[in-house]
């Protein structure tokens, strides 16, 4: 049996503008003018001051036509119903009023070269002519390198070579035939390229040493004492060969020279530089902290002109066609477009701002001085209250940016950090306590590390009452090894 009842029910929906906005504020500098460059190309309507004599319009007019945009693109507004000199308003104000950045019409338009380079796996086939082989050596070599991976390690077994020679090359040969091959490959440079493991990688670089005393020793460790070694059992390995502590020392700084990922240093296999871009900027004018806003952050957009001359000669025309009226549907739907993505970069570069000084503020002492110490705790919540934003937004703000300081270009989101209490029942920062803990680490005698409940006693010392478990984490966080680990001899 079918019932009809009522139903009240109260929910919030974002418009797809806030939607938008909200992508724009979390984007950092480089994406966000990769977004803008994105939608000057999809809107015709959207141009740069810096590419033309014109400046846009700052009369937006009423936002309250632009609410709902669901409703807008699903209904078709007569053109005759549109109020155009809503979009030809010459209250214009000069982009030198409104913006600020650091080009000039005189500098130099400059682009480096770049070089060009072999490939790790060209380089090691160009290597391959220099050995005398026969052909199926020589598919067999190359299948060989097309199985490294760009570690320079070769992941696989010989079995299994073998059978994806035969299945997928159609090369017929036997594992005996392949570790001949193999022996070949590990003659190339860098050292320790093909190895199969970890272990036989030290081992083909060591190998590749000049023999002195030292370096045979540590080939017999590698070789024999592997799993000791890797263990740090250094007490072990001195009674195993009755030899000083100072000979061990030897042989464990020849391995230590060792690169355990010798494709890794390979021009083409590493990974690109990321260049960071700060998003602000702070700076220490007469003992005061002066913010601004990378003016990349800040670009001279405006309405295209070309649109507006469109929208005045419809509006001159006498008789208007349906094709006009079509024009016109079409350039105002680009014009309010590009009018709401001014005004969603003013809102970008207003809340970005806000945020950014609101913390800049919270944390003066360490701004002024640099000292991590005097860092306070700071979450999420107290920026927002600050501000009278939604913790979201500041979060979005705070995750991906970067501050230039006096003291270096920090990510903006290590400002933050919960509280804990000092045995004076004070509020400290949690960084204030990684540091010490790192500092702690750091002074340390390398040959009797400290294990975490040692270390759990020295800051409760200092005035720090933090679990043995709180010391792993925070020694985790700062990645720092366990103290087994950390030992030298």
């Amino acid at each position: 049996m079918l019932k009809q009842n009522l139903q009240l029910k109260l929910s919030q929906k974002l418009s797809p503008q806030q939607i938008q906005l909200m992508k724009l504020i979390q984007l950092p500098t480089q994406a966000f003018e990769q977004r803008l460059k994105e939608e000057m190309v999809e809107n015709p309507a959207l141009e740069d001051t810096k590419t033309d004599e014109y400046d846009y319009d700052d009369d937006y007019g009423s936002n309250d036509e632009y609410d709902d945009y669901d409703d807008y693109e699903d209904s078709r507004i007569d053109a005759d119903e549109i109020n155009i000199d809503e979009y030809l308003s010459d209250d214009e104000i000069p982009g030198y009023k409104l913006q600020a950045n650091n080009y000039s019409d005189d500098d130099d338009d400059r682009s480096l070269p770049f070089a060009a380079t072999v490939s790790f796996h060209q380089s090691l086939i160009d290597q391959l002519n220099t050995f005398i082989l026969d052909d199926d050596e020589r598919e067999i070599a190359e299948f060989l390198v097309g199985s490294i991976d760009d570690m320079g390690y070769i992941r696989r077994t010989v079995p299994d070579i073998v059978d994806d020679m035969a299945f997928t090359q159609g090369i017929y040969t036997d594992e005996k035939t392949v570790e001949n091959v193999l022996h070949i490959i590990h003659q190339l440079e860098p050292a320790g390229v093909g190895a199969r493991d970890l272990q036989e990688c030290l081992l083909l670089q060591l190998k590749s040493k000049t023999p002195t005393p030292s370096i045979e020793m540590a080939i017999d460790i590698i070789e024999n004492q592997f799993d000791a070694f890797t263990k740090k059992h250094y007490d072990k390995l001195i009674a195993r060969y009755d030899i000083t502590q100072q000979q061990l020392r030897s042989a464990v700084e020849e391995i230590e020279k060792l690169n355990p990922k010798p494709g890794g240093a390979y021009e083409s296999n590493a990974k690109p530089i990321e260049h960071v871009v700060p998003d602000f900027s702070i700076k220490i004018v007469d003992g005061e902290l002066e913010l601004s806003l990378n003016g990349r952050n800040a670009p001279e957009l405006h309405v295209s002109k070309d649109y507006q001359e469109m929208l005045q000669s419809y509006k001159d025309s006498r008789q208007k066609s349906s094709q006009q009226k079509d024009a016109v549907q079409f350039i105002k739907q680009k014009l309010d477009s590009a009018k709401w993505f001014i005004d969603a970069i003013r809102q970008r570069q207003e809340t970005l701002f806000v945020t950014m000084n609101a913390i800049m503020h919270y944390q003066e002492e360490y701004f002024l001085d640099g000292d991590e110490a005097k860092l306070k705790p700071m979450i999420l919540k107290d920026i927002a209250d600050m501000v009278g934003l939604d913790i979201s937004t500041v979060s979005r703000v705070a995750n991906s940016k970067y501050v230039e300081t006096p003291y270096g270009t920090k990510l903006i989101k290590d400002f933050f950090s919960e509280a804990m209490k000092n045995d004076q029942g004070e509020d400290v920062s949690t960084i204030e306590i990684k540091k010490i803990l790192k500092t702690v680490i750091e002074e340390e005698d390398k040959r009797k590390p400290l294990p975490d409940d040692k270390l759990a006693d020295i800051l409760k010392d200092r005035g720090y009452p933090i679990a043995r478990r709180t010391i792993a984490k925070y020694r985790e966080q700062l990645d720092i090894p366990v103290a087994r680990m950390r030992k030298k001899i």
